[in-house]
């Protein structure tokens, strides 16, 4: 298999067939990244397709000596910040709000990968006490702030903010058990 280098070398002299074998070896892993962040699967379909476009496009800016897959996954995020920016009223902003937010505080141990975790997002927050998990729905389902959940939940924005910061650690905490015991 051709180095991530040589791949990368090659591109930047316009040889298509680098690009492609580029695509071939990395398409499913962007869509796959993009895919468990996004529920429609058209949506993450055309992700992707960008994702390799604005790959190409930004090619000369690429450091050929480093690995393709992070640079991707790069875009790939940036894509799907834009994304979540366009369709601020849709439901799945709600999960991929969360699995952002997460992303930045669940530190990835060498060779797990985001969908590590992401596997056991659903049971975590089942775990949940019930005013956490109602604040993380209402929050992420509901898309409302923290004073119209403090009204609902009969409670101050300051101690829902509270209840928020611990509702994440408390997921960031089993998502940590989960993928390092993944048969608890």
């Amino acid at each position: 298999m051709t180095s991530d280098q040589e791949l990368s070398e090659r591109l930047l002299k316009n040889d298509r067939a680098a690009f492609e074998a580029i695509v071939q070896k990395y398409q499913r892993g962007v869509f796959a990244y993009l895919r468990s962040r996004i529920l429609a699967v058209s949506d993450a379909e055309d992700l992707t397709q960008e994702v390799f476009l604005r790959f190409y496009q930004a090619r000369e800016r690429f450091d050929t000596s480093s690995l393709i897959r992070p640079w991707l996954l790069g875009i790939a995020r940036n894509l799907l910040k834009e994304h979540l920016r366009k369709l601020k009223r849709r439901k799945e902003v709600a999960w991929t709000e969360l699995c952002l937010e997460l992303e930045d505080i669940v530190h990835m141990r060498p060779g797990e990968t985001n969908e590590d975790f992401l596997a056991h997002l659903p049971h975590c927050i089942g775990e949940l006490g019930q005013s956490a998990r109602e604040a993380i729905q209402l929050r992420y389902s509901g898309s409302l702030s923290l004073l119209d959940i403090g009204q609902r939940l009969k409670r101050s924005e300051g101690a829902i903010k509270l209840l928020m910061f611990r509702a994440r650690q408390a997921l960031k905490y089993c998502l940590d058990n989960k993928t390092r015991n993944p048969h608890l």
